[in-house]
């Protein structure tokens, strides 16, 4: 595929933009379903060795193909241009630049399964590279560029049951006798996700990690493939434990290249993740929790010094959490992201000292990148009016700049309104923080109805962020204020915060989203306390259904995959470490029982009178279907007006173009029928 020729160059001025005429403004529209569809959304900044470009993603869902096509894109990092250099009946994800910053590897499905496919940045056509039965899914260059480290499935064990049994006669049965039989929405029996390594010199592959267990680990991970600077070595993130469904102890390995097997250099029984090697290879940087079994503890930004063999924390005393990080070129410091009171911010941590300076911030800024001495800081901004685009500044968060403006044209014919945060005093006395947005052409002396939006997690939070599935805007688009609190439980706000919803799923967080509900009516005689809607996802469905029995106040309501039961879901998730953790044990163990039954959703139908709308999907393996059917029996079987949407192809989210486009139009259709 050729940069220049068939494929044009796209410039943007990315310097002021001139107001808009009176007549133009006036013309502006609410963001509909198809204009939210079309919209391009940039992710997976890559900056190349001299940090002159910044290869990116760039993703549109299609309703034609019905699914999401990625696009390998460039932007300069010294002027204002960028252009798309892949293209064809494919999706193009993760590139990664080659050691020489010559070439450009990136994922492509363009032959059917996923492999990883070379492009010469001088032009040239892209090539096949690998030819792997399972697939890439993720890969990393060697330090010389003439190898790959692959990530990828392997069928383990080779010899399996059903092959043993049936021979010759193939079939889709599936037999297992272990746990984690499945996870988030694909089915791991007889599969393994192992490290390859790939000789391009006699298209070899060598696998790196023939052991029964998935290196890199598929749950609870980050960035969990980095390579030496020496080149001699790999570390890689995977769960040594027996039983993984009840673990969240991760550890971080060395794998030398010389085949001698890994080498574990963590003993934490909780969750370390996302090796990073220093520049100069003299530390090895890593996340860590402190508690085992509970997935949402404060990640610390860890330091590992392979000379000494010595481990240090350089957050100790942080209540924030770390998401991600990268170093500088100099070694000296790291770019964390931290989520922070409904925000997503970019800090500097000296390295060793631990100092830390707040950078960028304002939206969720994320997937920080930095090159080689010299280099710009690049990373993706976005808020809650605009999508994700690609943002460069300088090392102190100086010289902020937009690199890309993929939906200038589109968000100018857009009435787009900014969030606006608000406070109140919730449970035990805490404040507590959320969202607020007004509707399209908004007019102070109407009457609107309210959606109160309920997170899922229930670790997690409400963040100034362009949400791709439960999207402000598209909600207020109808007419409606919009709502979002940020309740006990809630990240960003302090680990104990967080802690505060475990043990207590009905409780605090309940008490706060009354609260907080309290709070957006008052003085604001623009809502209508009469027609008050709401709607949540995965712990946000089960706090609507929670909602159903304990209150009257809602006049509709939404719950997407929530749970109904929690001693049913216990029996069907497969990250069973996470129901232990939030209940405090399986419901073999009496006490945890009990914390269940008091939390349950299920013993207070005789209460539940409000017209709901039920979404789940088939796949979903973390919350399973049969929550949703139990939810909606029990509406049936007392009278209550009740729809199901059921999706057979989806999962825990709904990723597919179609699909997303009958979420919106039936979970808004559903709002406008009881609330307009």
């Amino acid at each position: 595929m050729k940069i220049s020729g068939a494929i044009a160059l796209l410039v943007f001025a990315i310097g002021t933009t001139p107001h808009l005429a009176f007549s133009q403004a006036a013309s502006k529209h609410p963001l509909g379903v198809d204009d939210f569809l079309a919209l391009k959304l940039a992710s997976d900044p890559q900056l190349s060795p001299d940090g002159k470009l910044v290869a990116f993603v760039v993703s549109v869902p299609s309703l034609t193909e019905n699914r999401n096509v990625g696009r390998i894109w460039l932007a300069r990092t010294d002027h204002d241009s960028v252009w798309q250099v892949t293209n064809g009946p494919a999706s193009d994800r993760a590139p990664r630049w080659s050691p020489d910053g010559q070439r450009l590897g990136y994922l492509s499905t363009r032959d059917g399964v996923t492999q990883v496919w070379d492009l010469p940045v001088r032009g040239g056509e892209s090539s096949k590279v690998t030819s792997v039965p399972t697939g890439v899914s993720d890969f990393q260059w060697s330090r010389d560029g003439r190898d790959l480290f692959l990530v990828s499935d392997v069928k383990w064990p080779t010899q399996q049951e059903i092959e043993r049994r049936n021979g010759e006669y193939p079939t889709d049965a599936r037999i297992w006798t272990s746990l984690f039989y499945r996870h988030w929405n694909e089915w791991r029996v007889g599969l393994r996700q192992h490290v390859l390594r790939y000789t391009r010199a006699t298209q070899t592959l060598t696998d790196l990690t023939p052991i029964d267990k998935d290196v890199p680990t598929l749950a609870l991970g980050g960035h969990d493939l980095a390579v030496a600077p020496s080149g001699t070595e790999l570390a890689v993130t995977f769960n040594p434990d027996s039983t993984v469904a009840t673990s969240t102890n991760n550890d971080v390995f060395l794998i030398p290249l010389d085949g001698s097997g890994p080498k574990a250099i963590t003993t934490n029984p909780a969750n370390d993740h996302s090796p990073a090697y220093s520049p100069d290879g003299r530390y090895i940087a890593y996340l860590a929790a402190q508690r085992p079994g509970f997935e949402s503890d404060r990640q610390q930004l860890m330091l590992y010094e392979p000379a000494a063999g010595r481990r240090s924390s350089i957050t100790p005393d942080w209540s924030l959490s770390v998401s991600a990080f990268v170093w500088l070129p100099d070694g000296r410091g790291l770019i964390a992201e931290v989520e922070e009171r409904g925000q997503g911010v970019l800090y500097r941590i000296d390295v060793p000292g631990g100092k830390r300076t707040r950078l960028i911030s304002g939206g969720r800024n994320g997937s920080a990148q930095v090159a080689g001495k010299g280099s710009p800081l690049i990373f993706l901004h976005q808020t809650a009016t605009s999508p994700p685009e690609i943002w460069t500044a300088n090392y102190d968060g100086k010289g902020q700049r937009a690199l890309t403006a993929l939906n200038r044209a589109a968000l100018e014919q857009l009435d787009l309104t900014p969030l606006e945060s608000f406070g109140f005093v919730g449970a035990s006395g805490d404040s507590v923080f959320g969202w607020l947005l007004k509707p399209p052409q908004f007019d102070q002396t109407k009457s609107y109805p309210l959606l109160y939006l309920i997170h899922g997690g229930p670790q997690s939070a409400w963040v100034d962020e362009w949400h791709q599935r439960w999207n402000y805007a598209m909600f207020a688009a109808r007419g409606y204020v919009v709502a979002a609190v940020n309740p006990h439980g809630s990240t960003g706000y302090g680990q104990p915060f967080t802690d505060a919803v475990s043990k207590n799923w009905g409780g605090a967080p309940y008490e706060d989203l009354m609260k907080g509900l309290d709070a957006v009516l008052a003085g604001r005689t623009y809502i209508d306390p009469k027609r008050l809607g709401a709607a949540g996802a995965s712990y946000g469905g089960y706090m609507i259904y929670w909602i159903a029995g304990h209150t009257t106040r809602f006049k509709a309501l939404v719950a997407h995959d929530g749970v109904f039961n929690p001693l049913s879901m216990n029996g069907t998730t497969e990250e069973l470490w996470f129901p232990n953790w939030e209940f405090g044990g399986s419901p073999l163990t009496p006490n945890a029982r009990n914390v269940m039954e008091k939390w349950s959703p299920a013993n207070s139908i005789a209460n539940w009178s409000t017209p709901m709308l039920i979404v789940h999907g088939q796949q979903d393996f973390r919350v399973d279907v049969s929550e949703g059917y139990q939810a909606f029996t029990a509406l049936r079987l007392r009278g209550v007006p009740a729809k199901f949407l059921y999706f057979p192809d989806e999962g825990h989210f709904v990723l597919k173009p179609r699909n997303r486009r009958l979420w919106w139009g039936t979970v808004l259709d559903w709002f406008d029928s009881l609330l307009r």
